[in-house]
């Protein structure tokens, strides 16, 4: 799987569990300082990719992401565990 595919998945999970605008977000866009998403909002996105792309990702993985970027990565090595 393309990892703009995977990206454009965690976008589409921030703008329906954080309602944020799709435009404003990239990579580098931090959950909490530019999203105002705290730890319980981040799992939800979280559950919201587990569901699209029917993994499962520990909690304690988490531990770290701070940005999309970092939680498409934590996908991307899922999907490829997975694969």
């Amino acid at each position: 799987m393309e990892r703009s595919e995977i990206i454009d998945a965690v976008y589409d999970a921030c703008v329906e569990v954080l309602k944020v605008d799709k435009s404003t977000l990239t990579e580098a866009t931090s959950f909490a300082d530019d999203l105002d998403a705290d730890s319980l909002a981040l799992v939800e996105v979280v559950m919201e990719l587990e569901e699209k792309f029917d993994l499962r990702i520990p909690e304690d993985e988490l531990d770290g992401v701070t940005t999309i970027g970092a939680a498409a990565d934590v996908v991307a090595a899922h999907i490829d565990t997975a694969a």
